[in-house]
């Protein structure tokens, strides 16, 4: 056991997420801490509120967070607007849709699946078709799934669940601020999030915004909520004017969600989606000039992460370990059926910028190039320049 204080190694950070962390946010982390129901604290917790409106893009009320991952944000979410039996659909494109099933089967759920091939996403229509025949009490799918680097359009969706009778939730862990997202407009009573990817803060605290709908149907539901720490009718409570005591606040999380918040609103969420469109094609155009093959459906590739095809002869977990060993540059892995198929390189959050982009393409370069593939020299940053320029 070492007891030598901790002293992370320097790292890039540019896989699938987490991401380093915006250093103003880690700043905001390490502020004091205050009473849990002193001024300044309700306080924060009211900013909070208000700028999460803003970047979901939103005026529900109800929008807060959840002491936890983002995981815990879709259990909490899942455990207070779903009772059992309640059929639920889940059109599953990516390893994340089966974190849904998942959840809502431990919440037992009827659940119902549909699914597409990974790298592609759900028309309209299959998903107006799979409405109508099972009838769910929910529609629960995700936005962006970084296992497939694509994201499904939903401005269509909320309207279709509204049309059957369902609630419609969504998974914005891996998309929001990097990708367009209009809680509102799209029609969407459910939406969770997480700090770790464009948000640009570190794991352990989730956003989330319910429509009034979701909190009538949560408030009127037959049977209680089968959890106390995820019961979100008690959250409410908490972060409303009534103040009942719920838990303790993760207070230092709340001070790095509330600055995730605050600049993103400061820089404007038009402009957070497009620095993350830039940077994320500026990588993309690098990647193609070192001869590599792209992953997915490009026309909804999420702005933020790109999936590459690991070249015939390359041994894909050496190439990453050699990239953080040498560069100190992570880039990502896949799972399933792209198991050593697929590297996932991100360009999200406070590494959504030119420096991240050509430093990781200029080691990736090197590193192709000593596993014995062909590239020509400075072309990834090259190309990139180009894109730039």
């Amino acid at each position: 056991m070492s007891t030598d204080p901790i002293n992370p190694p320097r790292r890039l950070l540019m896989g699938p997420g987490p991401i380093n962390a915006d250093p103003r946010v880690l700043r905001a982390m390490s502020a004091q801490l205050v009473g849990q129901y002193d001024p300044a604290m309700t306080g924060y917790m009211n900013d909070t509120m208000e700028l999460y409106r803003s970047v979901f893009r939103t005026s529900n009320e109800a929008t807060f967070l959840i002491d936890g991952t983002g995981r815990a944000g879709i259990e909490a979410a899942f455990i207070s607007l779903i009772q059992p039996g309640d059929v639920v659909l889940i059109p599953v494109f990516g390893r994340f849709g089966d974190l849904l099933r998942d959840i809502a089967e431990r919440c037992q759920a009827d659940v119902r699946v549909i699914e597409r091939e990974w790298g592609t996403v759900f028309t309209p229509a299959e998903i107006e078709a799979a409405l109508s025949e099972h009838k769910p009490a929910m529609l629960a799918i995700v936005h962006g799934d970084t296992s497939t680097t694509v994201a499904q359009p939903l401005d269509e969706l909320g309207a279709l669940a509204e049309k059957h009778g369902a609630l419609f939730y969504t998974d914005a862990t891996a998309s929001l601020a990097g990708n367009s997202f209009e809680a509102d407009t799209w029609g969407v009573d459910a939406v969770t999030s997480g700090l770790q990817k464009c948000l640009a803060g570190p794991s352990g605290s989730s956003p989330i915004s319910l429509s009034a709908k979701a909190v009538a149907a949560m408030t009127s539901r037959d049977i209680p909520i089968r959890s106390n720490y995820f019961d979100l009718s008690q959250i409410l409570e908490y972060w409303g004017p009534k103040r009942l005591n719920h838990h303790t606040e993760a207070t230092s999380m709340l001070y790095a969600a509330r600055e995730c918040a605050r600049l993103l609103v400061e820089e404007g969420m038009e402009n957070a989606v497009e620095r993350h469109r830039l940077h994320g094609a500026a990588m993309v155009e690098g990647l193609l000039a070192l001869g590599l093959t792209l992953f997915g459906d490009q026309s909804v590739r999420m702005n933020n992460v790109v999936g590459v095809r690991i070249p015939d002869g390359i041994d894909g977990d050496a190439a990453r370990a050699t990239m953080l060993t040498d560069f100190g540059i992570e880039i990502g892995t896949s799972f399933g059926p792209l198991e050593g198929k697929v590297w996932r390189i991100g360009t999200m959050g406070y590494n959504a910028r030119k420096d991240a982009v050509l430093t990781t393409l200029a080691a990736f370069e090197q590193v192709l190039r000593r596993g014995g593939f062909s590239v020509s020299g400075g072309a990834g940053v090259g190309a990139a320049m180009d894109f730039y320029g």
